[in-house]
């Protein structure tokens, strides 16, 4: 899918944003209702890890936690960095690594014991905005509720969810109002997104959150 700059034309309150709405928005911003991948989940400073590698149970560590850089120690290697990885991508890096120098063929496991709690920020035209912490599974809807829920001049159709894909920022556009009618499926919200509802002020929300943290690129518009 094709990534464009954001823009921000027209006038506050009418000129909707740019941002992918309907099902393009599903293809940034998970459903609820989609399959878990456990594998999908990326690890994070302060999650415990054990580390096995099989046949070798001097080389292998059982819940050492994440430090605040996002690494932590493996026997023979050292330091690896294990935050931003996924538990399959860490056992590659350790196997190929040990491979290299200490084993054959080895075979090495990676398990999450332990996973930090996720933050979200919830923000814009609702009744109590915050930064708040979210459980595996939490929804946009579920999101709302911590702040409160959405204020009475809060424009439902303009709720946009933030997330960091592959190092890029992009954002999406939901529709509060038909997920509420079972219209459309609240998606899942993940550790790190900015929720911004929207207002007769929208335009500016968008500017204030760019110049804060710019907006590497955003979807088409759907």
């Amino acid at each position: 899918m094709a990534i464009t700059l954001l823009t921000l034309g027209g006038c506050a309150g009418t000129k909707r944003s740019s941002l992918p709405r309907g099902p393009v928005a599903y293809s940034t911003i998970k459903a609820s209702d989609a399959p878990t991948v456990v594998t999908d989940y990326r690890i994070a400073a302060g999650d415990t890890l054990s580390v096995i590698v099989f046949q070798e149970p001097d080389l292998s560590i059982k819940d050492v936690p994440v430090d605040a850089g996002g690494s932590l120690s493996i026997p023979l290697i050292g330091r690896v960095q294990a935050a931003g990885k996924t538990s399959f991508e860490l056992a590659d890096e350790i196997a190929k690594s040990l491979g290299r120098n200490y084993l054959v063929s080895p075979k090495v496991s990676v398990y999450v014991t332990t996973a930090t709690p996720g933050q979200v920020v919830v923000e814009g035209s609702v009744t109590s905005p915050g930064v708040f912490p979210i459980r595996p599974q939490t929804t946009l809807i579920e999101a709302l509720a911590l702040a409160k829920g959405p204020t009475q001049v809060a424009r439902l159709d303009e709720v946009i969810v933030f997330r960091t894909v592959d190092g890029q920022r992009m954002g999406a556009v939901f529709d509060i109002a038909a997920i509420r009618r079972g219209d459309a499926v609240d998606p899942r919200i993940e550790p790190n997104d900015v929720v911004v509802v929207g207002y007769s002020g929208l335009r500016q929300v968008y500017r204030d959150f760019i110049s804060a943290a710019p907006l590497i690129g955003v979807f088409t518009r759907f």
